[in-house]
């Protein structure tokens, strides 16, 4: 069990005196900036020079700049552009006007894992992933809480990267939930295959198949909507609060029954054998390889899967 660090474990002095660029002023980005600005931090943000995000930043207080001069003004620089555009960014924006001895940083682990980035000799490299989205992140924050955070260190020239991720996380807000050391590569292979097997793939899928077998068998969508889609938030809080368990201890004996008698039936060894296959394709690169064939040729998938919410949700008010 890797052990969970919070506030009390975070040196807050890694940051003494750095000023933080934070590269993409977009959902994570506006989200960090704020944060490390609340938690005492000095930040600048960088942003392209005719982009929405430099205007975005200074009417919110901070002083924007266009990248290359951000970084040059900065001790650690998080580039938090999207994936696909973070090795442009890193070779003609990033890495040649960084100062000796800074941190760069990323808020997943995917670009440095999958895209063969030419990362800076010279700067220690570091990853500090909030798990959730922007805007969750800073509600969090303003709330008192945060988001947990994996930290991990791809280089470490200073002695001090370590060090210096923790710090941040912890100015996110991640010291006041949890803290857990990983991998780049550990973050980026999780994080995929949650999205995909679990998470936006698969419960989705399960959700809409129990709506049409429903459905298909005579019973009103009102009816399956609520059983199979809508109370699916009820379940997720419960395990949420305190695990699977929790949720069993908190549900009917007929829901625990049945749940735990009828669910290894759908979920059986042969879907274990498909997501194998999808844990398999990310490890070895099948899935970026397809993820950049896609980008390149722009392929717009989203018109199908969005059919599929809007046939369940169309009444219901989604």
């Amino acid at each position: 069990m890797k052990r969970i660090l919070h506030d009390a474990d975070v040196n807050r002095a890694a940051l003494d005196g750095k000023t933080i660029g934070i590269i993409g002023y977009g959902i994570q980005g506006r989200a960090q900036a704020l944060n490390l600005r609340d938690s005492g931090c000095n930040v600048v943000v960088g942003g392209r020079a005719q982009g929405k995000g430099i205007a975005a930043a200074k009417g919110e207080g901070f002083k924007a700049y266009e990248i290359e001069e951000a970084v040059r003004r900065s001790d650690v620089v998080f580039v938090l552009t999207p994936d696909d555009v973070q090795k442009t960014v890193l070779s003609e924006a990033v890495t040649p006007y960084m100062r000796e001895h800074a941190t760069i940083g990323f808020a997943c682990g995917y670009a440095v894992r999958f895209l063969d980035l030419e990362l800076p000799r010279g700067a220690d490299v570091v990853m500090v992933s909030p798990k959730g989205p922007g805007r969750t992140l800073r509600e969090r924050f303003v709330a008192g809480s945060g988001l947990p955070a994996l930290v991990g260190v791809a280089q470490d020239l200073t002695g001090v990267a370590r060090d210096t991720a923790v710090a941040y996380a912890g100015a996110i807000g991640s010291g006041r939930v949890g803290i857990i050391e990983s991998s780049f590569a550990e973050e980026a292979e999780t994080d995929l295959f949650g999205e995909q097997a679990v998470l936006c793939g698969g419960i989705p899928r399960l959700m809409a198949a129990g709506f049409d077998l429903l459905v298909s068998k005579g019973y009103s969508p009102e009816a399956a909507y609520i059983e199979c889609i809508w109370e699916a938030k009820a379940i997720v809080d419960l395990i949420y609060a305190g695990g699977i368990e929790n949720m069993y201890a908190n549900i009917s004996p007929t829901a625990r029954y049945g749940g735990l008698t009828r669910g290894g039936r759908v979920i059986d060894a042969d879907a274990e054998k498909k997501m194998s296959e999808v844990l398999d394709e990310i490890r070895n690169g099948t899935f970026a390889v397809e993820l950049s064939s896609a980008r390149r040729a722009k392929a717009d998938i989203s018109p199908t899967l969005r059919e599929t919410g809007r046939r369940l949700l169309g009444e219901f008010g989604g």
